[in-house]
């Protein structure tokens, strides 16, 4: 988002000072907080965070289209990463179990396996 709102910045030709990068940023931290699993939602994270540099509000029409497919692509990446944590933390603590999670994994692709065939 950070980098949308300072794209429509650029485009409307405002030059932001230190500070305001500042708040854009702090105001980012704070309001992107648990977004990633909200599909669409970075529109609205946009609308607060713009208004709060001085930004045109209108300026979100130029990256509607593009936001969506970006939306999608943060949304993957926080499934992945949540995924991987899980995993890590599971094996920082001894608790993956090796052998149980092959069987879960075979027995996933053979129902994947089984549809196919059908």
């Amino acid at each position: 988002q950070s980098i949308a709102a300072i794209f429509i910045a650029q485009l409307y030709g405002i030059d932001l000072s230190i500070w305001q990068e500042i708040i854009l940023v702090l105001t980012l931290m704070v309001t992107s907080k648990g977004i990633a699993g909200v599909p669409g939602v970075s529109f609205v994270v946009l609308l607060a965070t713009l208004g709060s540099v001085g930004i045109p509000l209108e300026g979100l029409a130029f990256i509607a289209g593009v936001d969506r497919i970006l939306d999608m692509a943060r949304t993957a990446l926080n499934v992945v990463g949540n995924a991987l944590a899980v995993l890590v933390i599971a094996k920082w603590e001894h608790k993956f179990d090796r052998k149980k999670a092959l069987a879960y994994e075979r027995e996933v692709l053979g129902k994947f396996d089984k549809t196919a065939d059908q």
